[in-house]
């Protein structure tokens, strides 16, 4: 069974981040975030710590600088957050939550147009188990 990962809003920023440098230090994820949220170097640092002891991100030291990096796949945080919300709020049923993105009117044409691809694709690779 794989472990479910619900992240808060600011560890997604953070694990943003380190999936698309593959790496980073503190200094460098402040940085990334500092305009977008403007918290201290202290507050990347312990939520950066508090994560590796979750088993979320790992380090390497580089002389006295800690050096981050994902320990979980964007994919298994995707799954995993969007299986909870759809068990959560759907009764497990993506069709509940398509029909409520649809009904909401959150997906513009294009957005549409590329969902419609993607089911017409899942469907043709289904006929062929």
């Amino acid at each position: 069974m794989s472990r479910t990962h619900q992240l808060g809003e600011l560890q997604l920023a953070i694990m943003r981040i380190l999936w698309a440098r593959a790496e980073a230090s503190v200094a460098q994820v402040h940085q990334a975030l500092e305009s977008e949220r403007g918290l201290a170097l202290t507050t990347i640092a312990t939520m950066l710590s508090k994560m590796e002891k979750k088993g979320i991100v790992g380090h390497r030291s580089e002389g006295r600088l800690f050096v981050y990096y994902p320990e979980i796949s964007e994919e298994d945080v995707h799954r995993s957050m969007v299986s909870e919300l759809t068990e959560r709020l759907f009764e497990g049923r993506a069709s509940l939550l398509v029909s409520h993105l649809l009904a909401q009117g959150e997906i513009d044409p294009l957005e549409l147009a590329e969902i419609r691809r993607l089911i017409a694709a899942h469907a043709r690779k289904e006929s062929k188990r």
